[in-house]
């Protein structure tokens, strides 16, 4: 089985459009899924990009950036010359380690319980009137965030989502996230740091704290909702 474009059920399921909110994470995590599960064999070149972006329904820039960041985690790699294009690798990548089942299921349980919180704070914190002490602080988290280096992002990251929690007003809640991000930054070491991904996050991120500040609380939860569904499908595409 492979990913050649002759016409091949599995291949046409891993390979479907994906959707436009988070189409970097999820071109990635079609990519990844569909070369786990052997469809592009070790050393078979995957089609052509114009053919893979038609497929995936993305432009070139999108799946260009999915394969890069497939190359850095040692999925595939690029070759040069009139025989040249992405192959995947024969040598199985070092990172991330292949997850145990446990693990796999403390994924799920993490995504689930992220959203359920998460949404839910972002929420609250748009329905409050906030001080100018909280807009303050949630502008700088903001500031602070964005632009920032992979080796810098996680950090500010997870203090960015605790400070929309602390927003909403509700000390077992903040407290419930701050429990959570550790989990979360567990799942987080089994994957590779991705540039467009954060670039992505940053954009997002930006949208989530508008809508708090705009006082918008359906807004705030959607936009939250969004972007942790970008983080969603690359865990579930790298850990499951």
């Amino acid at each position: 089985m492979s990913l050649r474009s002759d016409p091949d059920p599995l291949a046409d399921a891993l390979l479907r459009p994906v959707r436009a909110g988070n189409a970097f994470e999820e071109t990635l995590a079609r990519l990844l899924q569909a070369i786990r599960l052997g469809l592009a064999a070790p050393g078979e070149r995957l089609p052509p990009e114009r053919d893979l972006a038609a497929r995936l329904g993305v432009s070139r820039v999108t799946l260009r950036e999915a394969l890069h960041a497939l190359q850095e985690a040692g999925y595939v790699e690029s070759r040069r010359g009139r025989y040249g294009g992405t192959f995947v690798r024969s040598l199985r990548p070092t990172h991330p380690t292949p997850p145990a089942p446990a693990f796999a299921a403390d994924v799920e349980d993490v995504i689930t319980l992220r959203h359920v919180l998460e949404t839910g704070a972002a929420e609250a914190a748009a329905s409050r009137s906030l001080d100018p002490t909280t807009r303050r602080h949630l502008r700088t988290r903001l500031a602070e965030c964005t632009g920032a280096g992979v080796a810098d992002y996680r950090r500010r990251d997870a203090r960015l989502h605790l400070a929309v929690a602390a927003a909403a007003a509700a000390p077992s809640l903040t407290a419930a996230v701050a429990d959570l991000r550790a989990r979360l930054d567990a799942l987080l070491d089994a994957i590779p740091p991705i540039g467009a991904n954060i670039e992505h996050s940053d954009h997002q991120h930006r949208a989530v704290i508008d809508a708090i500040l705009d006082g918008d609380p359906q807004a705030a939860r959607a936009e939250m909702a969004e972007h942790l569904a970008g983080t969603a499908t690359l865990l579930r595409g790298f850990l499951t």
